[in-house]
């Protein structure tokens, strides 16, 4: 079960029924629970991003303006338990996935996981921004991903951008 906000009314979803969400809606959380499983279970989900209400008046805003961009927000200690996890697993002998990404696609992925806009990395790599679209929709396709937090996460999996 997730705890989410949808037009000031407080939701209390199971996790697959956010399934039927179409992807084009982009879901913010916002919630009490500083827990790894709330957030683990968020970003399988398909979420644009986590808040902490005890962090609201600090975040809430840019994590709102992050997700109109299509970009992820996680709050600062998220990221640490991502990347820590990530490291367990690397650790643990865990394998990553050989390259299938083209080198172009690496280079799309590296970006957004920088937190960049479309529109910012088409001008960085001098192609249109449906092109960009593009390489995210391939490599989104080929990775077995739904969205830009995954594709985040799998940057910083395999060394394309630091934590």
């Amino acid at each position: 079960m997730l705890t989410g906000l949808l037009f000031g009314l407080l939701l209390v979803v199971p996790t697959p029924a956010l399934a039927v969400i179409p992807p084009e809606v982009r879901l913010l959380l916002l919630s009490m629970h500083e827990n790894e499983q709330y957030l683990f279970e968020a970003l399988k989900a398909g979420a644009a991003g986590y808040v902490l209400k005890s962090a609201a008046n600090r975040d809430l805003v840019e994590a709102c303006r992050a997700a109109m961009r299509g970009t992820p927000f996680l709050y600062p200690k998220a990221l640490q338990t991502l990347t820590r996890n990530l490291l367990e697993d690397a650790r643990a002998g865990g394998s990553l996935p050989r390259d299938v990404l083209t080198a172009r696609e690496q280079e799309v992925v590296k970006q957004i996981a920088e937190g960049l806009t479309t529109e910012e990395i088409a001008q960085r790599l001098v192609i249109s921004p449906h092109t960009v679209d593009r390489h995210r929709s391939n490599a989104l396709e080929k990775l077995g991903l739904r969205n830009r937090v995954e594709l985040a996460r799998y940057a910083i999996r395999r060394g394309l951008v630091e934590p």
